[in-house]
């Protein structure tokens, strides 16, 4: 076996959430008079937690109490509401059951908020997550790789026994932070050319074809 322990990100990796992330975004864009975003802005505003997902949406020099407002309110929308129009891409619950049945751990580190992280995994994926970590106030977000040491140190796998998988350029350099493999998709929110541009080495279209990857010896 390859690996012992696949950490995924979320957005754009195991789940399409980009219709819930709009969803969001918009609403507390309309509640306070400023235009709404498309999805395709959306989607390329994402990837750095949410706080900067709101600063990109307010654009630059945006009012300081502004922000603060318009994040605390988004938070609060996106907690109550993050299920909606958000699911697992194509062929990605066969991917997490193949290897479970294999005997490799999966686990979640991202950038979405701890609480909707962890009630989407839930809903999606049950028993199939040993464990997921969303974005707390006392914890970097990625490219730190606080949280995917911890989930390293819970599983006891060495560094060379465990991968990072993820949608974009951040969860390369997440990979490449915490010392590990990490292997690039290329059916969520960015590019396979965007992804060669930043650095991206093993690209996946198919979670079968990663599934098999990450299990052969």
């Amino acid at each position: 076996m390859k690996y012992k322990l696949a950490v995924f990100d979320l957005d754009g990796t195991v789940l399409n959430t980009i219709g819930g992330l709009t969803h969001a975004v918009n609403a507390v864009l309309e509640r306070n008079g400023i235009p709404v975003k498309s999805k395709a802005q959306v989607q390329a505003m994402v990837g750095n937690g949410t706080r900067k997902l709101i600063e990109r949406s307010l654009g630059e020099g945006a009012d300081p109490a502004l922000i603060e407002k318009v994040f605390a309110e988004y938070k609060e929308f996106y907690r109550d509401n993050c299920s909606y129009d958000t699911f697992p891409y194509d062929g990605i619950t066969e991917m997490l059951q193949a290897l479970n049945d294999a005997g490799v751990k999966c686990a979640v580190v991202t950038n979405k908020p701890d609480a909707p992280a962890k009630t989407l995994i839930e809903e999606h994926f049950g028993g199939l997550i040993c464990e997921t970590h969303g974005n707390v106030p006392e914890v970097p977000v990625k490219p730190d790789p606080t949280f995917v040491f911890e989930v390293m140190k819970n599983a006891g796998v060495q560094p060379s026994e465990a991968c990072y998988i993820g949608d974009s350029d951040v969860d390369i350099r997440t990979g490449k932070n915490a010392g590990i493999d990490f292997i690039s998709v290329d059916w969520g929110f960015r590019t396979r050319d965007f992804l060669i541009e930043n650095g991206a080495g093993i690209i996946f279209s198919d979670p079968a074809e990663l599934a098999s990857y990450l299990i052969s010896d």
